[in-house]
């Protein structure tokens, strides 16, 4: 999952770039409004925090911006203000959360889980699809209960793929949003980690869609007509 970061505070922003590194993001990072904006305005993002007091263009503005032109990724709110007229200006302006500071990192964390589970339609922090289960907040993998060993690109790859269980995602939207914008992208090896993730997981979990890319879901599970 992708994540973009916009903070002008350079200290909090590498303390918050490798927390959520650490936890199986990729970010990208902004330290004004106008750099901010482009980004998120030009690139797939799964979720965005923005602080609000930003040089150059404010965060409520940024939001806006988005909003308007159509950008719909989920925007949790970092700011320094604690007014409710502050809140009440960030959520009218697009905001799907807020976070005041000062804030525990692990809190920061959680609200972001809980803002992609909700844009993906998922209710809890464990995803099961068949005889896998994927644990968001330990990044954990287990297969009929039994752990299973994945390196950092094969978990992002496998909860991208988990957020959107039973749809058809590319090999362009996988490179998209599993690599910074700094990353030389090739949508060739994509296909090299499926090839890996299917040797770990039940080869079928994983299905390959000729021309349109790949699919994760349960190949047992019950169709509907």
């Amino acid at each position: 999952m992708r994540i973009l970061l916009v903070e002008d505070d350079a200290d909090l922003q590498r303390l918050l770039k490798k927390a959520l590194t650490d936890a199986g993001y990729v970010v990208d990072q902004a330290l004004d409004g106008e750099e901010g904006h482009f980004l998120g305005d030009t690139e797939p993002y799964d979720a965005v925090i923005l602080d609000l007091g930003l040089p150059k263009m404010d965060g409520v503005t940024v939001l806006q911006k988005w909003r308007k032109s159509g950008r719909t990724m989920p925007v949790l709110i970092l700011t320094a203000r604690d007014r409710w007229s502050d809140k009440v200006a960030g959520f009218d302006a697009g905001a799907d959360d807020y976070l005041a500071k000062p804030f525990y990192t692990e809190e920061l964390l959680a609200r972001v889980r809980a803002l992609l589970r909700r844009a993906a339609g998922i209710a809890t922090s464990e995803i099961e699809i068949g005889p896998l289960t994927i644990d968001t907040r330990s990044s954990r993998v287990t297969l009929d209960g039994n752990p299973v060993k994945l390196t950092s690109l094969e978990y992002r790859l496998l909860s991208y793929l988990a957020h959107h269980k039973g749809k058809v995602v590319s090999r362009t939207e996988l490179v998209e949003h599993l690599y910074d914008q700094d990353f030389d992208r090739d949508s060739n090896t994509i296909e090299v980690f499926v090839g890996r993730l299917r040797k770990k997981l039940e080869a079928d979990l994983i299905q390959t869609v000729r021309g349109l890319g790949y699919c994760l879901d349960d190949p047992n599970a019950p169709r509907k007509d």
